[in-house]
């Protein structure tokens, strides 16, 4: 049984889901891309990146909570602390 306090993420999965989302290529996804100022997220990007991370991860996200997040590596923590919660 695996430990929940230690839930593992794949990173380079979840670059690639937020590749899709912003039309772009996986390595332009870098782990401290600014979402807004680097890769132009909107409020539709948001929306889609949450319905992604729910859909894929089976996890509910706020509008609220992404706004708070504004790098691959933010979505990452938030999916795996939201899956060790579960």
């Amino acid at each position: 049984m695996p430990d929940s306090t230690s839930v593992s993420v794949d990173l380079e999965e979840l670059r690639a889901l937020m590749a899709v989302t912003f039309e772009l290529a996986p390595e332009e996804v870098t782990d401290d891309a600014h979402f807004t100022q680097d890769l132009g997220m909107d409020s539709l990007i948001t929306l889609e990146i949450a319905t992604r991370l729910e859909d894929r991860y089976g996890i509910d996200v706020t509008d609220d909570e992404l706004k708070t997040i504004n790098t691959l590596a933010g979505v990452h923590e938030l999916v795996r602390q939201k899956l060790a919660a579960a």
